[in-house]
């Protein structure tokens, strides 16, 4: 998909916000939004900005990771960021990363990505305060801050999601709450990772004199940076509770299964003693059903009452021992 948008002043009210407008033939200063391009689209784009090809190539592979890349025969920067995506639906939720490549070139700016960030519906509806296609670098911190809060968002659903699965669990241990905080955990992985990157993309960014950045630009990329330490702070916090939880609920496990067993053993015991009586004397003892039982009920009865006698024997021994 290839979109175009630039951002329009009113001449008869300069000091009203810009509106930004879609076009459709390439204009100086525009913004070019591409999203899992063809090759069509990709020969369309470079046809209008010279930028080298694999400046987005790099943002279509899903497994580079983010980066800033200069090159000096176009005069452009490759700004190159994970950004989070919610993948699938009910049960099947998962929290995963993309990267999305931002080309910064002196006619316009560049956003290529394999999905559709939904965060850059934000910038095309105008709701992002401040926002003009033709600051390229002020765009570029913008679209850095607006994923950084793209991943608060998204932390905040898996801290709910954690808490759900806590709460089932407190009630009985399921495989299906097991599962969960464990993909969740998988998930986190994922952030983390893509987190320091970014961050690692943003310090550069502070060091770095290859994008101009004018005063109140320097003002946004410390707050971008200080999002993502949030947003890192906050991935790692929630992996620890994860990894907590399910150390917590694996001890429980194994302690109930402990305790299933001690049971088991302790009546595989007092089952044991009446076996063992009867056993003894059941060759020489008449029982009811024989035709002589009448007169000789005696060792059966004496037989059965040391077999209970026993059995409540052992019953008290254990339940003294907490083997019950």
């Amino acid at each position: 998909m290839l979109d175009m948008y630039i951002s329009r002043f009113e001449p008869e009210h300069p000091e009203k916000p810009a509106k930004i407008e879609r076009i459709e033939a390439f204009e100086k200063g525009s913004w070019i939004r591409l999203v899992s391009p063809t090759e069509e689209e990709i020969r369309q784009v470079r046809a209008m900005v010279p930028i080298p090809d694999e400046f987005i190539r790099y943002a279509l592979d899903e497994e580079e990771r983010p980066r800033i890349d200069y090159d000096d025969d176009e005069n452009c920067i490759l700004i190159l960021i994970d950004l989070p995506y919610l993948e699938g639906e009910g049960t099947e939720t998962k929290y995963v990363t993309f990267p999305m490549g931002i080309v910064l070139h002196d006619s316009c700016i560049v956003t290529v990505s394999l999905r559709e960030a939904q965060m850059l519906d934000w910038f095309e509806r105008g709701m992002v305060k401040d926002f003009y296609t033709q600051y390229h670098t002020r765009f570029a911190l913008q679209v850095l801050l607006a994923g950084a809060k793209s991943y608060l968002k998204l932390l905040r659903f898996i801290d709910k999601a954690i808490e759900g699965a806590e709460h089932q669990l407190s009630k009985s241990v399921s495989n299906n709450e097991l599962f969960t905080l464990m993909q969740l955990g998988k998930s986190l992985v994922y952030f983390t990772t893509s987190l320091k990157s970014n961050q690692a993309v943003v310090e550069r960014l502070i060091r770095s004199r290859l994008i101009k950045k004018y005063e109140e630009d320097d003002d946004l990329l410390e707050d971008v940076h200080i999002e993502y330490n949030q947003a890192l702070e906050m991935a790692n916090i929630y992996a620890s509770i994860i990894n907590g939880t399910m150390d917590a609920y694996a001890s429980i496990i194994s302690n109930n299964l402990n305790v299933v067993m001690k049971f088991m053993a302790a009546m595989t015991i007092v089952l044991t003693v009446p076996t063992i009586v009867t056993g003894f004397f059941g060759q020489n003892v008449v029982f009811p059903h024989d035709a002589s039982f009448a007169t000789e009920w005696l060792p059966f009865t004496l037989v059965t009452v040391l077999a209970i006698a026993l059995v409540l024997l052992a019953v008290w021994y254990l339940k003294k021992k907490d083997l019950f």
